[in-house]
């Protein structure tokens, strides 16, 4: 990992309703432990030491479930969505309990990684090459990629001319020739402290949805002219959203194969 401070921010607000499940969706259980208990290990054995999970729907049974399992040297806290906005307004929402980045300065300049609370299946190695790439590449945000066998329902990676990352177009958003895009977002990125704030807030809701999209942070960058980085991982099943039953039941499958 990186000498630079890293934190992390779960984003874990969502109420999951195509779980059809009386348990919030960050509770599901994979292998006897919390989907979003697996992600909180992840980042404890990558190296993270400081996690602000941030969530919403049913916030008081998530904190309690996950501060009971929560690993002994990470501290971990918790701040609440109060309106389900978007990805983008639930990590400014993490942002009012991380460090103020007045307190840094140049080299020392605080990592922020950015991860679903329905990954279950990202691995340690990952994050720390993902800090690791971070650093090297000198980037202000990197992201995760990957190219799995069946692309829809993810954010397609928009690349330039030159071969950098310029944008990511959600799906139900993008055209034609973008659904034919097979590198995606697996909604794990890294970012410099410093410049959160300022894009997050370059963000509006002018989309299908309407919300904020995180990934609109990446455009938004790319177009101050600040440097997108990308680690495509070889392995895409790390990239397994569970948002249902069938999805559960695969990512469980992936997990007893390890």
């Amino acid at each position: 990992m990186s000498f630079r401070p890293v934190f992390a921010a779960m984003l874990a607000a969502g109420e999951g309703t195509r779980m059809k499940s009386s348990r919030p969706k960050t509770l599901a259980k994979i292998c006897g432990k919390p989907m979003g208990m697996h992600v909180i290990d992840a980042l404890s054995r990558a190296g993270v030491e400081d996690t602000v999970v941030v969530v919403g729907h049913e916030a008081e049974r998530v904190k309690a479930s996950l501060s009971e399992s929560a690993p002994s040297d990470m501290k971990i806290r918790f701040v609440e969505q109060t309106q389900l906005l978007g990805t983008g307004d639930a990590l400014s929402v993490a942002l009012t309990v991380l460090p103020d980045i007045l307190g840094y300065s140049g080299s020392e300049i605080p990592i922020v990684i950015v991860v679903p609370g329905d990954t279950p299946l990202i691995t340690p190695e990952t994050l720390r090459r993902l800090v690791d790439a971070h650093v090297e590449s000198r980037a202000s945000a990197t992201l995760v990629t990957a190219v799995p066998e069946d692309a829809f329902g993810y954010g397609r990676i928009v690349r330039g001319k030159d071969g950098q990352v310029v944008s990511i177009v959600e799906e139900r958003d993008a055209t034609k020739e973008q659904k034919g895009i097979k590198e995606i977002n697996t909604g794990i990125y890294a970012f410099n402290l410093d410049i959160l704030a300022p894009t997050l807030r370059h963000i509006s809701p002018k989309n299908s949805q309407r919300e904020y999209y995180l990934t609109d942070s990446i455009s938004i960058l790319s177009e101050m002219g600040y440097l997108v980085a990308a680690l495509q991982i070889d392995d895409a099943v790390e990239a397994l959203g569970v948002n249902d039953q069938m999805q559960l039941a695969e990512a469980e499958k992936h997990f007893r194969q390890r």
